[in-house]
């Protein structure tokens, strides 16, 4: 019974996650923050698919946009221009990095938004749970995005006894791919061409 109702649980957050969201704006196109918000409301902190570490962003983001500081150890950067959010939490020798950004696709009828979280410990990508990156494609004409995996490349988070982290680009367009392996660190550009990476 407890596999049954698991399962169930499990599906339900796939069709949730899969399901479009809404942005709302003002003005002419949905700014980084527009997106931001769309996601972070699209869950409620109540079910139990939601992470911890979205629902943590969540929270500074109200703070934030109260004019209230963040607790101890907490930053929020949100740099509308170049469209891109910078949230870090240190604690001790532990260090939580979430990053969002879009792209304007080339057809001029999507943007890509890239939600992006980063655990470190000394210094070093030590995956959490929730680690990971993914993106969602904003349709102008709908006004929603959907969850997608069609961006040129597949995601890792691990291979060959390393673990793989990704940097979202405050400027520029390009992501960053590194590899961290115990004796080395690799860096590899993911190059954008308007509708995917390369």
């Amino acid at each position: 019974m407890k596999k049954i109702l698991l399962a169930i649980v499990l599906a339900y957050c796939t069709l949730s996650a899969q399901e479009s969201i809404r942005v709302n704006f003002k003005g002419a196109s949905p700014t980084i923050k527009d997106f931001a918000w769309a996601l972070l409301s699209s869950t409620d902190n109540e079910e139990e698919c939601t992470d911890e570490v979205m629902n943590t962003l969540k929270q500074a983001w109200s703070l934030h946009s109260k004019g209230k500081a963040l607790a101890n150890g907490e930053t929020l950067t949100i740099d509308t221009k170049s469209g891109f959010v910078l949230y870090e939490r240190t604690q001790d020798n532990y260090m939580l990095r979430i990053e969002m950004c879009y792209w304007n696709e080339s057809d001029k009828k999507h943007k890509l938004f890239a939600y992006n979280v980063t655990s470190f410990i000394n210094g070093r990508h030590e995956p959490g749970q929730f680690d990971g990156i993914n993106f969602y494609r904003y349709n102008k004409a709908s006004k929603k995005m959907t969850l997608t995996h069609d961006v040129g490349f597949d995601r890792q988070y691990g291979t060959s006894g390393a673990w793989v982290s990704y940097t979202l680009p405050r400027s520029g367009k390009d992501i960053t791919e590194i590899t961290w392996s115990e004796k080395e660190t690799k860096q590899k550009m993911l190059k954008w061409n308007g509708r995917e990476f390369k």
